[in-house]
């Protein structure tokens, strides 16, 4: 750890994560710290843009609310009942909010309806391995992750019985549907437009 960061302990928590200096890009997953990489590439934040910019704007006047990184998401173990004890607390990229009860002025607690994580070389195995167990595992909805080399989508849903399914892979010229809503579609041209 640097940057003042503390490094004597065996994990972390939302406590010290509060403590830590401001500009300090880490995520925690089970008391663990994972380094997010320094800045998104121009590829990455074009994605970006255009993806949230669809969600924002079919939201508007809508329950549901979305956000952009850096939002904090605490998903808290059922033990961990205060703020401060929570070991995991993550950054997506974009994140749908259906639920009011779990925001607060922190952020998020507890599991969004709809999370997307925009893959880059450093993310790689964290977004397509841990964060697939972990958001399967608090019971996000649907977990969409975002290939900008493959200009692909693959989406996970949450069944009813609390796994995960692979439920689709999108390609570039699809017609992508939002798993969450009945009435929303996204033109992956739009998306990985050249």
């Amino acid at each position: 750890m640097s940057m003042g960061m503390p490094s004597d302990k065996p994990y972390y928590t939302y406590g010290d994560y509060l403590q830590w200096p401001e500009g300090i890009r880490v995520e925690l997953i089970d008391g663990k710290v994972y380094n997010m990489s320094p800045g998104p590439n121009r590829i990455h934040q074009e994605i970006f843009g255009t993806l949230f910019n669809a969600f924002f704007n079919y939201l508007k006047d809508k329950p549901c609310k979305v956000y952009a990184a850096p939002f904090d998401v605490r998903l808290p173990k059922s033990s961990e009942t205060s703020d401060e004890d929570i070991k995991t607390v993550v950054q997506p990229d974009i994140t749908v909010i259906c639920d009011h009860s779990k925001l607060d002025d922190k952020g998020c607690k507890g599991a969004p309806d709809l999370i997307v994580e925009i893959v880059s070389p450093t993310s790689l195995k964290t977004d397509v391995k841990t964060k697939l167990t972990l958001y399967e595992k608090h019971g996000v909805r649907e977990y969409w992750i975002v290939y900008p080399s493959d200009k692909s989508v693959v989406v996970y849903r949450l069944q009813p019985d609390g796994n995960y399914v692979l439920a689709d892979a999108y390609a570039r010229d699809e017609q992508m549907p939002v798993g969450i809503f009945d009435d929303f579609t996204i033109d992956l041209k739009e998306i990985f437009a050249d």
